[in-house]
């Protein structure tokens, strides 16, 4: 059963009848006990009035039945029946309807089956007197009157229970009017309406919820603003290289020499490769905004082996030398990709910031439960006025017109991922040193 609503009903109405249930039962067996109580009762004390009528007022057996047969209410009088025998065992009387067999047999209560029936039987013995009284009524009758008082209980219940089942549907509805009101605020929605959902007068019960869509809301937006904003910036910076190389291409096919060709040729080039660049850094982007799922572990030592050695040949080109200080099985990743993605892009801005000549240096190192990665170079470091913000995706540290302001961007989405930080600050005798922390 998938409704909510359905199953409170069924468990509400099986809970009430049960208890309903319960409640007729233990009525049924106290009303029997008592019955009983109350009917044994009555036989003892009219036996002892038969006795006592017979022995001290001298009344015959006749008289003493008729008073016997008028004491007591309606219809329950009509059931008891009176026996007089002697003790020598000659029956004496009896009062009117009364079997003709002998009721009881000893002293105090019994239970006798006379005539087919059962009878429960109260016997009183005068030895002085000679004689032995014995009263007894019908079990049939003292079931009937259990049966009689059950009855008053449960023809009442069979008449409230379906009114009780319509009043719990109606409170179960009630009850269930805001998780109604939040389904209808949703459906209403429209797909751009990403705001916070209303919980003034909400019930405590639907605020974990009503904060977890929030929340998720909330998340949404952001995401989906990011996105916009990729989209656009993306389409701006691809727009610019393209341009260039439309007009480098012209220039080649118009030039009237060799020297203005081979000129156009060459910055046809550069803007490819920035292209390349810009795209495969906003590849890089989307992969790391998707949050590469945990994978087989690689040893970082090897992760940042394998990005020094896949960029030395840029850094060859630049005249700049890459230096690494990494021992193997300090620290494994099941994210190779994100860590891979953020070094790369490290590295790669430190190469192209670095004069000719100059040494980037690399090291990976932990304590205790951190791990670091520092890169450290000997370019003209950012402006502390900038840091802040170049983390900022597309915010460029100058207007040079190199780099796509993704690098950076692409690093601390990669370390939000993996549960680190980036650190920059400026290096000591020139430079930047860039640090990845990560918990071990």
């Amino acid at each position: 059963m998938t409704s909510i609503r359905s199953r409170l009903l069924l468990i509400l109405l099986a809970a009430t009848g049960a208890i309903w249930l319960c409640a007729v039962l233990w009525a049924q067996h106290n009303t029997r006990a008592e019955v009983i109580r109350v009917l044994d009762r009555r036989l003892e004390e009219s036996a002892r009035m038969v006795a006592s009528l017979i022995g001290e007022g001298g009344v015959g057996v006749e008289i003493a039945g008729r008073a016997l047969s008028h004491a007591g209410p309606e219809g329950m009088r009509r059931q008891l029946s009176c026996q007089v025998w002697g003790l020598d065992g000659q029956y004496i009387g009896g009062s009117q309807g009364a079997p003709a067999q002998q009721l009881g047999d000893g002293d105090g209560f019994s239970e006798t089956n006379v005539d087919g029936e059962q009878w429960r039987v109260f016997t009183l013995e005068e030895p002085g007197l000679g004689f032995r009284v014995m009263v007894g009524d019908a079990v049939a009758m003292r079931d009937h009157l259990v049966s009689g008082v059950v009855k008053g209980l449960a023809v009442p219940a069979l008449l409230v229970l379906p009114l009780l089942a319509a009043l719990i549907w109606v409170i179960v509805g009630r009850g269930m009017a805001p998780l109604d009101r939040l389904g209808r605020a949703l459906a209403g929605r429209g797909h751009a309406d990403l705001g916070p959902l209303d919980d003034r007068g909400a019930p405590r019960e639907l605020r974990p919820m009503l904060d977890s869509l929030n929340g998720l809301l909330a998340r949404v937006s952001s995401a989906r603003e990011r996105e916009r904003n990729f989209t656009a910036f993306a389409a701006h910076e691809l727009k610019t290289p393209l341009a260039g190389l439309r007009t480098q291409a012209e220039i080649a096919r118009l030039a009237p020499d060799e020297a203005t060709r081979a000129y156009a040729l060459l910055q046809i080039e550069r803007g490819v490769k920035r292209s390349d660049r810009m795209v495969r850094q906003l590849l890089e982007m989307a992969a790391v905004d998707r949050d590469t799922p945990q994978g087989p572990k690689r040893d970082a030592a090897e992760v940042l082996r394998g990005t020094v050695v896949e960029l030395t040949p840029l850094a060859d080109r630049r005249g700049v030398t890459l230096s690494i200080n990494a021992l193997p099985g300090l620290w494994q990743t099941d994210r190779p990709p994100l860590l891979h993605a953020a070094l790369r892009n490290l590295l790669e801005n430190a190469i192209e910031a670095s004069p000719e000549g100059a040494t980037v240096d690399t090291e990976l190192s932990r304590d205790g439960q951190t791990v670091r990665f520092s890169i450290s170079d000997r370019g003209p470091g950012i402006a502390e006025a900038l840091r802040p913000r170049v983390t900022e995706r597309f915010f460029r540290a100058s207007n040079s017109g190199t780099g796509s302001g993704l690098g950076l961007a692409i690093v601390a989405a990669a370390m939000e991922r993996m549960g680190g930080t980036l650190s920059l600050s400026a290096r000591s005798g020139g430079g930047e040193h860039a640090e990845l922390i990560l918990p071990a």
